[in-house]
């Protein structure tokens, strides 16, 4: 562990905070540096990530944004050295690499070399690896994606207390997105049925049924996210047939679906970036599980045991089957239609006290 510095000494330090993807992995840093900001006051931060996650810092005012442009300016070794030298200039005393990539221990390798201390995330790949196999599994809780970031800090000399709750606070949300979501005072349910893997993916005639049960009460009103223009013309399709339903996924910017899912009295979602982004505005989230796992240590921060609605295991003994959900045994293709669409229903109308 590094040398433990207080409060005060802190101030003359800044540290470079490196997680470039994805957009979960990169909500899930947000609680910690919180915290970390919170109790070191005087200590400064650069995170460095892709270019349209900022607005998930405007409200640390100890952060600065740095974008990285791996596919531009930045792509290669020559560009990883050329970000290095902007970098630099910052005047980092040391560098958290929350991603552990490549590319983050190729700019680790120039820090060091400049004499800055430099501590990367320990990713549990082994653990990862013993949860996920097929035979002689090793099923048992592994340390969530916060406790390995905050361990980082805490090579770094700056232990964090993560014991009570750390959120952003909700964004406020204009004229012109209150009038195209027509919203006037209902309760507003968030749901992203989709994933990166189909192993993630909550099946459609699931999420219909989902839909039609959730927008028979008037009082409420059912927003749709998603990402990539298939799943938006699937959301929008399915924003035609019921009420009180309305597709967000490509007609909003990052920022201002930002300040529409802050504003969510509960959100619906697979084990997938949207889920994250509102765990860190409070947000209760209710995430529906396939063939990846809570265990894993990708659960939404913060969020009740109760939230977790996963599929039956003496089903499918394999699950988790992989790390990301990309691996699905022969027979798991009918993982997701196993969880009955009334499950969700019943824990949603829970949440908002129905």
């Amino acid at each position: 562990m590094g040398e433990k510095l207080n409060k005060n000494t802190a101030k003359n330090n800044t540290i470079l905070v490196i997680r470039l993807s994805a957009m979960g992995d990169v909500a899930m840093t947000v609680p910690v540096l919180i915290a970390l900001t919170s109790q070191y006051p005087h200590l400064r931060l650069t995170v460095l990530s892709k270019a349209f996650l900022k607005p998930l810092f405007e409200q640390l005012p100890q952060v600065t944004f740095k974008a990285a442009e791996v596919k531009g300016k930045h792509s290669g070794v020559g560009g990883l050295y050329k970000l290095f030298l902007e970098l630099k200039r910052d005047k980092p005393t040391a560098v958290a690499d929350l991603h552990g990539v490549i590319r983050s221990n190729v700019l680790g390798g120039f820090f060091r070399t400049a004499g800055i201390k430099v501590k990367k995330i320990d990713k549990g790949r082994k653990e990862k690896k013993a949860l996920t196999r097929s035979k002689n599994k090793v099923f048992k809780p592994l340390r969530s994606t916060q406790e390995r970031y905050v361990e980082v800090f805490e090579k770094l000399g700056f232990p964090i207390d993560l014991k009570q709750s750390y959120t952003l606070e909700k964004r406020s949300i204009n004229k012109e997105i209150s009038q195209k979501l027509a919203i006037s005072g209902q309760k507003l349910i968030g749901f992203a049925p989709f994933a990166a893997h189909e192993g993630k993916k909550y099946p459609l005639n699931r999420v219909e049924e989902v839909i039609a049960e959730l927008s028979k009460q008037k009082d409420q009103k059912i927003l749709l996210f998603g990402g990539g223009k298939e799943e938006e013309r699937q959301l929008e399709l399915l924003t035609e047939t019921h009420e009180n339903v309305i597709n967000v996924a490509g007609k909003f910017s990052f920022s201002e679906e930002l300040d529409i899912i802050s504003n969510l009295h509960v959100m619906v979602a697979m084990d997938s970036g949207n889920g994250h982004l509102a765990g860190i505005f409070g947000v209760p989230v209710i995430t529906v599980w396939g063939v990846t796992h809570p265990y894993l240590g990708f659960a939404v921060y913060n969020q009740p045991q109760e939230h977790q609605i996963m599929a039956n295991r003496e089903d499918f003994p394999l699950i988790p089957t992989s790390v990301y959900g990309n691996k699905m045994p022969t027979g798991y293709e009918k993982v997701m239609e196993g969880i009955p669409a009334q499950k969700i229903v019943d824990q949603v109308n829970k949440v908002l006290g129905n």
